[in-house]
């Protein structure tokens, strides 16, 4: 069973308004977005991935999702990241979308209560040279965050 407490780096994610479709649940494409953000996050603030004049970026090869459950605005959704697979030039992500409420409060888990899984998925990113846009190495600063996070 998924829970938070199996992914190494977390993130609130808060909900907003737009965020909800006609049928009055968090659209679909949104959950993709919450896999962008926790991902993108972690490279730049924790991994140190210069996205604006960096040699290398991460390009999306491949995702996936598989839904558990829908949330609704107002609410906060705990976002879980962790490695899968590290190769040389590709990371395979792990990631775990949890119902945080409408307070947030990441300590229900610690009190012994999973936060409900909204959604299990994976993403794959191939570290390329900007310029030319072919594969190359993780930069080893990088690399060495990622497998900080493995599992």
């Amino acid at each position: 069973m998924a829970t938070l407490s199996n992914y190494p780096y977390t993130r609130r994610i808060s909900l907003r308004w737009k965020d909800n479709d006609v049928y009055g649940h968090v659209n679909n494409v949104e959950y993709y977005s919450f896999f962008d953000t926790v991902i993108n996050e972690y490279l730049i603030l924790e991994a140190g991935l210069d996205i604006h004049a960096g040699e290398v970026i991460g390009l999306c090869a491949e995702s996936h999702c598989s839904f558990a459950a829908p949330v609704a605005f107002p609410g906060v959704v705990h976002a879980g990241l962790a490695v899968e697979h590290l190769g040389n030039a590709s990371v395979r992500y792990a990631i775990g979308l949890f119902d945080g409420g409408e307070s947030g409060d990441p300590g229900a888990e610690a009190g012994g209560v999973t936060p409900p899984l909204l959604a299990e998925g994976w993403f794959v990113h191939v570290f390329v040279d900007r310029q030319q846009r072919r594969p190359t190495a993780i930069p080893a600063h990088v690399r060495s965050r990622l497998e900080a996070i493995a599992r």
